[in-house]
């Protein structure tokens, strides 16, 4: 196995490791860190394998990491406003 395929194993197994811990914050700071590593270790992917091992690793960490992915495409769907659920700021 290459060492950009042992990389993502290992990313995968700390996500999952870190999902089964107790946390105040609802892991948002876990998967921001996660993210952070994620985007080298997916590019490093896609340059040893190509884009379609690239785009199955981009699924994986999506899996692991969906409530960021989701709050993402509400995000872009409403054009990029601003998140607060009040209205827009002022």
């Amino acid at each position: 196995m290459t060492p950009s395929l042992v990389l993502a194993c290992l990313w995968a197994l700390a996500a999952n490791v870190i999902a089964m811990t107790p946390s105040r914050d609802h892991h948002w700071r876990n998967a921001y860190i996660l993210i952070a590593i994620g985007i080298p270790i997916l590019g490093y992917v896609t340059m040893q394998h190509g884009p379609w091992v690239g785009l199955l690793v981009l699924a994986g960490g999506c899996s692991v990491l969906r409530w960021p992915v989701i709050y993402l495409m509400r995000w872009l769907r409403r054009g990029g406003r601003d998140m607060d659920v009040r209205g827009p700021a002022e």
